[in-house]
């Protein structure tokens, strides 16, 4: 163990919060809630272009609620579906220039929004689920510290990556899903975003979109 770190076990906790070594791990875990300035804007690279009209495939997932969801079954007048690249977590560095990838950084952020708006979106007769291809341990550590109110499913088989053609990206030989939210009526997608940016407001877009194209009682 270095001096350092042997100095700040021996300080009483006021003081250790103050040491370099604990401002840095506060900083860390911090920015995982807030985006860079100068983030580069993704673009669309038609990764996306064919979801629109395409039926959601009749296929179970692991969901952070321990158990498995059909989305095709799911009841409900409208589904919002956001899928991410890779949640971020406290004291751990993230893939080597991360932050330089476009459309890669930010979904804490955009599943905080999510969270805050989810009474919102659920007056609008929207139900929520997250998706990613993390497993759902990795994905239950997010919900539980983020305090999510909505289920996240794991498509770490990427069976529903594949069944829609999803686009995905690679880094540190890990396949991710690149960000977009489907929108989803009676089991067909009725609307894509994509690409989504910035993150951390999607959720107001996405509640400006479902106000704009309100579902009645009878449609």
């Amino acid at each position: 163990m270095d001096k350092s770190r042997r100095g700040l076990l021996g300080l009483p906790m006021a003081l250790a919060m103050k040491h370099p070594i604990a401002q840095a791990a506060q900083q860390a875990a911090g920015n995982l809630n807030t985006l860079p300035a100068n983030l580069p804007r993704p673009k669309d690279d038609g990764g996306a272009r064919h979801l629109r009209g395409m039926t959601i495939p009749d296929l179970e997932l692991p969901s952070t609620a321990n158990r498995r969801v059909n989305l095709s079954k799911v009841s409900a007048p409208r589904l919002v579906l956001y899928a991410y690249p890779m949640t971020g977590q406290p004291g751990k560095t993230l893939p080597a220039g991360w932050d330089d990838i476009p459309g890669a950084r930010g979904c804490t952020p955009e599943t905080c929004g999510f969270r805050d708006h989810h009474k919102d979106l659920a007056k609008l007769g929207a139900e929520v689920f997250g998706i990613s291809t993390q497993s759902t341990a990795y994905q239950q550590e997010m919900v539980t510290r983020l305090e999510v109110p909505f289920e996240v499913l794991s498509d770490e088989q990427f069976l529903f990556t594949r069944a829609l053609t999803l686009p995905t990206f690679t880094v540190d030989g890990m396949t991710l899903m690149k960000r977009l939210t489907v929108i989803i009526r009676n089991n067909r997608i009725e609307h894509v975003f994509y690409p989504v940016f910035p993150p951390d407001t999607h959720a107001e877009h996405v509640i400006a979109w479902l106000k704009k194209n309100h579902v009645g009682a009878g449609d």
